[in-house]
């Protein structure tokens, strides 16, 4: 799954245009210290989003499985889920 996907999931759920932009990693630090975010948390935040985006994390494994007993849920089902409950209500 990508950002892409998550966002667009995230959009059907809310019924809103909400698109994915994505930034280079050197804007998405810029955009951070913007914001006033730590320059360690920059780093650190920028590590692992280069982490995710390489794709080393796209394989599946049986982690909620194993640590909630419980099969995994389609992340469209989690999004209409947490919609219902306004977790992107402004």
């Amino acid at each position: 799954m990508t950002f892409g996907d998550a966002v667009l999931d995230i959009a059907r759920a809310v019924g809103r245009d909400i698109r994915y932009v994505p930034l280079t990693p050197e804007a998405y630090a810029d955009e951070q210290r913007a914001q006033g975010v730590p320059e360690e948390w920059v780093r650190l935040s920028v590590g692992l989003y280069e982490h995710v985006r390489s794709g080393s994390l796209a394989s599946l494994g049986d982690g909620v499985r194993r640590s909630l007993g419980r099969a995994p849920r389609d992340f469209a089902d989690y999004a209409r889920a947490a919609a219902r409950q306004g977790a992107w209500t402004g």
